[in-house]
């Protein structure tokens, strides 16, 4: 069976971990999928979205079972907080999300998000790693390395299965 993986980030990639070893006889297929987002969401909403975009694509490009995840940032009374998502879509048109960690994030990184900057690049400025977002990412630095971004897909990928396993055994 193919599961697709909406993107080439080595941090998403590792979120897929959950399925390959709960379903037998896998493939992984890492798929160059377009959130049809913006670079940089500003809300839940839209962050979601971009996940659930990226696990459809999957579908479209020939996978049983299509994953998706999206970074964002959401705005709440006392700041921005970063936001990702997680989205798990099969051919019978189920179409499951869940949510990770939220953190607010430092006032030099919003102003530079409001100045239409994206949280990776600000973050490798932050760091002088332009490849962080590929590693442990805002999540990663902002937690003193105790939960990389690896670490949080993951999580967001096991809640998604969880959910996955749910549906199909209940007939929901």
């Amino acid at each position: 069976m193919k599961i697709g993986i909406g993107s080439s980030n080595p941090a998403k990639i590792k979120a897929a971990d959950p399925f390959l070893n709960y379903y037998e006889n896998t493939e992984l297929a890492v798929i160059s999928s377009d959130s049809l987002v913006s670079a940089q969401p500003f809300s839940d909403e839209e962050t979601k979205t971009g996940a659930i975009n990226r696990a459809k694509d999957c579908l479209r490009q020939g996978a049983v079972i299509g994953l998706g995840f999206e970074g964002g940032v959401m705005e709440m009374k006392d700041g921005m907080y970063l936001s990702n998502w997680g989205a798990v879509a099969d051919k019978n048109g189920n179409v499951l999300t869940a949510a990770g960690a939220r953190i607010l994030l430092p006032l030099p990184i919003v102003e530079g998000l409001r100045q239409g900057k994206e949280l990776g690049q600000l973050m490798g400025e932050w760091t002088n790693d332009p490849e962080i977002r590929k590693k442990d990412g805002a999540i990663g630095v902002f937690t003193s390395g105790f939960l990389s971004r690896s670490e949080m897909f993951l999580h967001i990928s096991t809640i998604l299965l969880g959910q996955y396993i749910y549906i199909r055994s209940n007939h929901h």
